[in-house]
């Protein structure tokens, strides 16, 4: 089993969902719980996957899970700090259009 961690810090009107090491299908659901805590306690949530090294189609599900269940209170999740291969998977699939960060949040996480 890779190795995933997941954790959050929280600001006021924000949490920072840290992400590390390998989101693969046995990450999943533990991702996808992770991001929909952070979105019950506040209105803006940032993935940051600066220290992921690899995602697959099942990080990019529970991402998309987490900006479904965003749109319907009116919040938003967004991702920064992605490279490599992570991002490519995120461009190619359309999530790092989707979920990108405003330039000026993309700085403060």
């Amino acid at each position: 089993m890779a190795k995933f961690e997941a954790r959050t810090s929280a600001e006021p009107g924000r949490v920072t969902v840290t992400l590390s090491g390998e989101c693969d299908l046995s990450a999943r659901e533990h991702l996808t719980s992770v991001l929909l805590d952070a979105l019950s306690r506040a209105k803006a949530v940032f993935v940051d996957m600066a220290l992921l090294t690899f995602l697959d189609s099942s990080g990019v599900h529970s991402l998309i899970t987490a900006h479904h269940a965003a749109k319907h209170t009116g919040a938003r999740v967004y991702i920064v700090g992605a490279g490599g291969p992570v991002a490519a998977v995120l461009d190619l699939t359309g999530v790092g259009d989707l979920l990108r960060a405003p330039a000026e949040e993309r700085r403060h996480v």
